[in-house]
């Protein structure tokens, strides 16, 4: 098959965990592959990568027509850039909170934006939005960064109706807790509160351990090429046991009982 008849795939956030771990399965399954990272990465193989920063309107018009540009085409779009904050709600700034939505969640619309025309000229594409467990329960000192997740989750089965007349379908795709370097991408929230320090530093810790046990990346990855090759594709995949249980949790349990079960594992003590 040559590259031009080849399936194009690009892969924001792709120089290390989950995106590069996603880039390279889908090179494994046949596509040609771009990603994307903030700042220059070498290319790996079969993975062309680009400059691309998706808060950057300019930059993301940029990375989009390189890519149509090199191949003509665009079958399928992976949103995976993003950033993470550990903090309390109180605790972080609203300009913080705006830098946090204007990644996590105008950024997966500015790419959207960008590649739906090159989509529907094709009449064929596929997005898929990386979502997460955070997308689905509450989540304590993690409350903006959950709150860009649930904003995601919204936005992308709006637009999954909306696109999908022009043969293209939005999905997301759900991790849970995933090995990936804890610090990478991570902000903290920029206006601590010596009252919720003690909390807060446990569920640092929590979170700590949690990655060290969490689903390999690769797991994911595997998730998403099911996603993108599905001949008939679901609106939201679980990727890995943790995921898969939490989507029982809300689906199964009365809202009470799930609240107790978030204190207890966030070692919070019972409610009153």
């Amino acid at each position: 098959m040559t590259d031009r008849n080849r399936s194009v795939a690009l892969v924001t956030g792709a120089s290390s965990g989950i995106g590069l771990a996603t880039a390279e399965s889908l090179v494994k399954a046949g596509y040609r592959v771009f990603g994307t990272s903030r700042k220059p990465a070498a290319n790996r193989p079969g993975i062309t990568m680009l400059i691309c920063d998706v808060a950057d309107e300019a930059s993301v018009q940029a990375a989009v027509a390189e890519v149509v540009r090199q191949t003509g085409r665009l079958d399928l779009v992976v949103n995976n850039a993003g950033i993470g904050l550990i903090g309390g709600a109180e605790e972080s700034s609203i300009a913080q909170a705006q830098r946090l939505f204007d990644v996590n969640v105008f950024g997966v619309a500015r790419v959207a934006n960008a590649v739906l025309p090159v989509m529907r000229k094709q009449k064929s594409g596929r997005i898929i939005n990386m979502s997460s467990i955070l997308g689905l329960i509450p989540a304590p000192y993690n409350a903006f960064y959950a709150s860009t997740k649930h904003a995601l989750e919204g936005y992308s089965e709006s637009l999954d109706h909306e696109v999908r007349n022009f043969g293209i379908r939005v999905v997301l795709v759900q991790p849970g807790v995933t090995r990936t370097s804890f610090e990478e991408n991570l902000t903290r929230a920029d206006q601590p509160l010596p009252v919720y320090a003690s909390e807060r530093a446990r569920s640092e810790a929590l979170m700590r351990k949690w990655v060290e046990t969490g689903d390999a990346p690769e797991v994911v990855a595997d998730m998403v090429v099911k996603a993108a090759t599905a001949k008939k594709p679901k609106l939201r995949y679980s990727a890995g046991k943790q995921s898969r249980q939490v989507h029982s949790l809300r689906r199964y349990l009365p809202e009470r009982l799930v609240d107790s079960l978030l204190r207890k594992v966030n070692e919070f003590p019972a409610s009153a």
